[in-house]
């Protein structure tokens, strides 16, 4: 398949280095109109909208059964190679792209990160679809370390309810993505409150990227491992995953650790070199914190820099654990099922910020524990 040039808008900085953010409109849109958000977002970044190389559909029209969300594979994927042609030239690499895709476009962001995330420093996903039956990977982790912002309206009748569930359960859920998570009553159209919380999401994000890499090892340094795991790594945990909040503040509401084994894992976690206990500095009332004296230099290895806060236990009701990982082994937790990373993990946190589920026996306890242990190296010496 042949296509013209692509045509881009742009709007915001001219500088060559600044982040770009590209938008990705819908069917029977055009680069014009989904270049008017730019106006409502902030400052700084370079915005290019770009305009679907296909007049079929009036929008980025790989789709069949009428533009509804299920995209052709071929079609999506010489789009895609279109694009990166025009991307690879706009923003060679160093420079931070982040893609915002509306509906059809949001379907087209969520191909390109699918087929490669380290090109990118985030999407955002609105009132769209994943395009699971385009043959691009949706395994566990895909998306580590890659921060993502989702929007859905509950009562959007344009995308499939099925597919809108399965993006929505897959981005929070499996893909290892960092999400910041927004359902609320409405349609499929953008909403003033979507378009304030993405602004807020890539205000965050291009501050962190400013001053940290865009996209951190995703994949575990299979040299080192988990040396404080037996055998060196961390095995699959079983069975499907616990329910958590997709809301501040983020809990584990099923599958919930029994009481004595939260017990046993406090008074093993604190029995760790230097480690002090107190109320967390930055959790629910009733966590329990666990603080060094003394530490890492390195402030992404913890929850609570000024505290050196490494780690701290959520209360009964809850379970689970939050710490602070380095980004390759905190990509290993979600790909094995053992937690998912904090919404705002490099955005206003750090990037190996995770929710660890709570153990449900004896042999979790043992891998949690040694999870843990894990982020107590991170703290101390680097891992």
């Amino acid at each position: 398949m042949t296509f013209t040039p692509p045509v881009v808008a742009t709007y915001g900085s001219t500088d060559p280095s600044a982040p770009l953010v590209v938008l990705l409109h819908g069917r029977g849109s055009d680069e014009r109109e989904i270049l008017g958000l730019a106006a409502h977002l902030p400052t700084g970044p370079t915005y290019a909208a770009v305009r679907a190389p296909i007049a079929e559909g009036g929008g980025f029209a790989w789709f069949a059964n009428r533009g509804i969300g299920r995209p052709v594979a071929g079609s999506l994927r010489s789009t895609m190679d279109w694009f990166r042609s025009w991307l690879d030239d706009a923003a060679p690499t160093g420079r931070p792209v982040v893609l915002v895709g509306f509906s059809g476009g949001a379907a087209f962001a969520g191909g390109l990160v699918l087929d490669d995330p380290s090109r990118y420093a985030g999407a955002g996903i609105l009132y769209g679809t994943l395009p699971f039956d385009a043959g691009l990977p949706t395994v566990a982790g895909r998306l580590a370390n890659l921060p993502v912002f989702v929007a859905q309206g509950d009562g959007d009748h344009v995308i499939p309810r099925e597919l809108l569930d399965r993006t929505w359960s897959y981005l929070l859920a499996e893909s290892g993505a960092p999400t910041v998570a927004q359902r609320q009553p409405g349609g499929h159209q953008l909403t003033a409150e979507t378009v304030h919380r993405l602004g807020d999401w890539v205000a965050h994000r291009l501050a962190f990227v400013a001053h940290h890499p865009a996209t951190p090892d995703a994949a575990p340094d299979t040299d080192r491992g988990w040396p404080t795991l037996a055998l060196g790594e961390l095995p699959e945990r079983r069975g499907p995953r616990p329910e958590v909040s997709w809301t501040i503040p983020q809990q584990q509401q099923t599958q919930n650790a029994p009481a004595d084994l939260q017990e046993q894992l406090f008074e093993e976690i604190r029995t760790l070199p230097g480690v002090n206990v107190g109320p967390s500095h930055i959790s629910v009332p009733g966590a329990r914190a666990f603080t060094l004296g003394e530490g890492s230099d390195d402030e992404q290895a913890f929850l609570v820099p000024q505290v050196a806060e490494f780690a701290h236990l959520h209360p009964a009701y809850d379970g689970s654990l939050h710490l602070a990982l380095p980004s390759a082994l905190a990509a290993d937790v979600s790909t094995k099922g053992w937690g998912r990373p904090h919404m705002w993990a490099g955005t206003r946190l750090s990037p190996g910020f995770m929710l660890i589920y709570g153990p449900r026996d004896h042999d979790e306890l043992a891998t949690v524990r040694g999870i843990v242990a894990a982020s107590h190296a991170h703290a101390t010496r680097g891992l």
